[in-house]
């Protein structure tokens, strides 16, 4: 049993912890697509109190991670080709939109880190070798770095917070391994030149051929 302890900071603490722990094993499959939440077998699991799970579970929720109907309860979501497929069809309009705002709001700052970020990546075995090309969460993953640099609140909101973690979702479960490694590092690289340059028109067309692209791969991919 994992047990979260309540020792510091309280129940909206381990609130926090039971999200963050919840979300990380259905982001990663470790809870199954499709498979119904116990909240009694879960309170247990973590030492939790069934007010904090609640809390979790209602966060989770809101991501898009759980859904909640009548007389069944709460059940992780399905995946599916076509919700995979409208996700990437609402990114592409939403991140091309975030790449021209980026290029109009950019700061001297966001393209360092932008750049340095870039760098990280490139140094990546799986990268090199073609294989894969896997982002870590948040901070170092390109996209949540340039939506944030979009300075646009409801575009953070949107694609951070309510979407961000059922892409994830899928990419681990569907597997990293991807024939356009090398291609999606070359095009990230481009659309920060657009950024950069300030062309904001150029970034957005970028981003979208980009995302078409991987939704085209993944297409092929599941067929």
């Amino acid at each position: 049993m994992q047990e979260l302890s309540q020792a510091q900071g309280g129940e909206s603490s381990l609130a926090d912890r039971l999200f963050v722990t919840l979300r990380g094993e259905i982001v990663e499959g470790r809870i199954a697509a499709g498979s119904k939440i116990s909240e009694p077998e879960l309170a247990r699991r973590y030492g939790a109190s069934r007010g904090s799970l609640r809390e979790a579970l209602m966060r989770l929720e809101s991501l898009g991670l759980l859904e909640r109907r009548v007389n069944v309860g709460a059940r992780v979501v399905t995946l599916s080709e076509r919700g995979l497929l409208e996700l990437y069809e609402v990114r592409e309009a939403l991140e091309g939109m975030a790449c021209r705002l980026a290029a109009a709001e950019r700061t001297t700052e966001d393209l360092v880190d932008l750049r340095h970020m870039l760098a990280r990546h490139e140094q990546q075995e799986e990268l090199q070798a073609g294989t894969a090309y896997f982002q870590p969460e948040g901070d170092f993953d390109f996209h949540f770095r340039i939506v944030h640099a979009s300075r646009n609140d409801l575009l953070v909101d949107t694609l951070c917070n309510r979407l961000y973690y059922r892409v994830r979702m899928y990419r681990y479960q569907l597997g990293m391994a991807s024939p356009r490694a090398r291609s999606a590092f070359r095009e990230h690289s481009h659309i920060i030149e657009a950024i950069e340059g300030g062309d904001g028109e150029l970034a957005e067309i970028l981003m979208r051929r980009h995302i078409r692209a991987s939704r085209q791969n993944i297409e092929h991919k599941l067929r």
